[in-house]
This record gives C-alpha cells, structure tokens and sequence, in this order.
C-alpha cells in the first residue's frame, strides 16, 4: 500500500468514505466543499493493485505552532486490520516532525487505538481552544464524548 498527497480526483471516494463513518456517529461529517479547501492537509492509502480506489484518508490539520491535529482519519471496510490506521498516523506524525511541529493530537473513540500509535489520553480542557472550531457542526455538541489524545513527535526544546 502506498501513502500519498490526496488529489482532487480522490474527493469523491474521500467523502464517501469518511461520511460512512460520520453516518454512524463515529467521526465528524466532511462535506465535498471542506475537503476540496482543505485538500493538501490530506493524505489517502492507495490500493497498488487498485489505484483509482483509495483505502484510507487522514488529514493533519496545523493549529498552532506547536500543535497539529489528525483528523477524519478513516481506513475502508474491505482494508480493515491491516495495519494501514498505524501507518497512516505514522505517516501524518511524520509530516509533522517535517515542519517542526512538536505535538500531534487527535479526538477520537479508538482509544486503544491510538495508543498502539504512542499517543496518550489527555483532558480535554488542556488543549487550546482552537482544538474546538469544527466542534460547533457537530451533533454531540456541547457534550462531546470523544477521548483527546496526544503525541509528542518532537523533544521540547531547551533554551541554553
């Protein structure tokens, strides 16, 4: 499986496949529109056999100089329990280690998840409140029920 840059020929399979999920309350909605704006913060899985089918989608979304965010992070039914979710979070923790982005976080149901990935719960009302500016579209607001967790991806930096 290859992970690559999401283009605008990917929009279609992403919405659809992040809005399976949003159906069954287990992530936010994404309309076509918010993908196509926030296109290169995506990346998709490619199917190598099948290229035109994309088997997973994720996004790493900057909030602060220090703080990024993975979101609508998705692997299709058919491409379950294979490893790619890991490989995919590895993938945008990279692109953050690339722009000097010290923490990854995420809110999420898959706790244990996350976990596997070296993430760690953390309260909620630690995290800034721009973490929050999507939380207004959806359904559970303001009762959300999703776990925050986050990754150091970068060593704090120490001032001499």
């Amino acid at each position: 499986m290859k992970i690559r840059q999401a283009t605008i020929k990917d929009l279609d399979a992403m919405v659809e496949l992040i809005n399976m999920y949003a159906e069954k309350g287990l992530m936010l909605p994404r309309s076509k529109l918010s993908l196509c704006e926030n296109l290169t913060c995506f990346s998709v899985v490619e199917d190598p056999d099948h290229p035109e089918r994309v088997a997973g989608v994720g996004g790493l979304h900057i909030l602060w100089e220090d703080l990024a965010e993975i979101r609508s992070l998705v692997i299709g039914p058919d491409y379950a329990g294979k490893g790619l979710g890991k490989m995919l979070v590895e993938h945008l923790c990279e692109q953050a280690r690339q722009l000097h982005i010290r923490r990854v976080m995420a809110l999420t149901y898959e706790e244990k998840f996350f976990n596997r990935c070296g993430f760690r719960i953390v309260d909620k009302e630690t995290l800034p409140h721009k973490v929050w500016k999507d939380c207004i579209n959806c359904s559970k607001f303001p009762a959300c029920d999703e776990i925050a967790v986050i990754k150091e991806v970068l060593p704090v930096a120490v001032s001499v």
